[in-house]
């Protein structure tokens, strides 16, 4: 059997609401004291983000998350970035993972368009001669050609987006992440992003899909998984979805 691009067996992922990502030593004593005494103060803090979530995504398969804010989409695209770790159950990701997640993020306000290609595409992974290649086709894609040596912090939040996704989808990758992107930017831009996707799928990339709109969801994914309070209830063809969904 081809082994999967991403596969989730029995996974579950839980915060605990208030905790720090960096606790101090008191912290840590407070918590122990807290376990002895039995005050129960870890299970009133708990917060299951997924539970025993099951999936397995093939290469080149393009799937769409779908589901309610708070059903566990954007830990799932967590587990797969290897930002967060699972409590329990197994992640296994076969491949190098692109996002296309809050495209702002990454951008030096005070440095120009140009220098903040080659600061993201660098921290991506790629080589400055491989940036060099790929230049012209990130100008051309975001439009900022006239405004490449001015500082980002000028450009409008339509500009920052645009150049985000054309560092993000010039970037070496086999799956592909792509959260709420089409939510932003006019309609000239969506369909632009739309197009490119679609060259991603003619070109094998796996591709997981989260929005809110159900029609982008149809044009980029035959099937879905539908996540509801960190459990799947659904996961097949995406005209079979249930109503919540």
């Amino acid at each position: 059997m081809t082994n999967p691009a991403v596969e989730f067996n029995n996974v579950s992922k839980r915060y605990f609401i208030g905790e720090r990502s960096i606790r101090t030593l008191r912290d840590d004593l407070s918590r122990w004291i807290g376990r002895l005494l039995n005050k129960g103060i870890e299970s009133q803090k708990e917060l299951w983000a997924l539970k025993e979530v099951n999936f397995r995504i093939k290469a080149g398969e393009s799937v769409g998350l779908i589901g309610a804010n708070g059903s566990g989409k954007t830990t799932i695209f967590k587990l797969i970035s290897r930002i967060s770790l699972p409590t329990q159950g197994k992640v296994r990701v076969n491949g190098k993972v692109g996002s296309l997640i809050d495209l702002n993020a990454g951008f030096h306000p005070e440095l120009t368009g140009l220098e903040n290609i080659y600061l993201n595409a660098a921290i991506r992974g790629m080589r400055r001669r491989d940036i060099k290649k790929k230049l012209e086709e990130i100008l051309d894609f975001s439009e900022i050609e006239r405004f490449k040596d001015t500082p980002v912090k000028h450009y409008s939040a339509g500009m920052k987006v645009r150049l985000g996704f054309a560092v993000a989808v010039s970037c070496p990758f086999d799956i592909l992440l792509v959260d709420e992107v089409l939510a932003v930017g006019d309609v000239s831009f969506q369909k632009k992003c739309l197009e490119r996707i679609a060259e991603l799928k003619k070109e094998s990339k796996t591709i997981l899909f989260v929005s809110h709109d159900m029609d982008k969801v149809r044009q980029v994914c035959p099937r879905a998984i539908c996540l509801s309070q960190g459990k799947v209830i659904s996961d097949g063809g995406i005209d079979s979805m249930p109503g919540i969904c």
